[in-house]
């Protein structure tokens, strides 16, 4: 036995004869706001979620310098000496971030270049293909 499934246009009670069905395009319908729409995403929004994603990672840091105050020796090239734990792996994960961005920047200006010179011109000729 199959049970049938309610759509949106369909009222939740059973109706006999003599009650019609609403229509949806009806006056009556069209005042009622819908509980199914979602409030649109903006920038704003975005951006305020970004706000407490930074806000909660800045004080798992924090939290985690304060656990590892202990001081480490550092050996790097010709340098050597002793500072904190946290701080140690802080100039570390900083730097692999830079090396990251450096890398990123670099593929993506490849790419840019690389569209650029496969851009179509206004009247559809391709520029790659044009020997001037």
């Amino acid at each position: 036995m199959s049970i049938p499934h309610r759509t949106s246009n369909e009222p939740t009670e059973p109706t006999t004869a003599a009650e019609p069905a609403p229509h949806p395009a009806s006056p009556g319908m069209a005042s009622q706001p819908s509980m199914t729409r979602r409030v649109p995403r903006t920038r704003t929004s975005a951006a305020w979620i970004a706000i407490c994603a930074i806000a909660l990672a800045v004080v798992a840091l924090i939290i985690f310098m304060m656990q590892n105050t202990g001081n480490v020796e550092v050996t790097f090239l010709w340098m050597h000496g002793t500072l904190p734990l946290a701080l140690a792996l802080l100039i570390a994960s900083v730097g692999a971030t830079m090396l990251a961005l450096i890398v990123g920047t670099a593929r993506i200006t490849q790419l840019r270049r690389l569209f650029a010179r496969r851009a179509v011109k206004p009247d559809g000729r391709d520029v790659s293909s044009s020997t001037s």
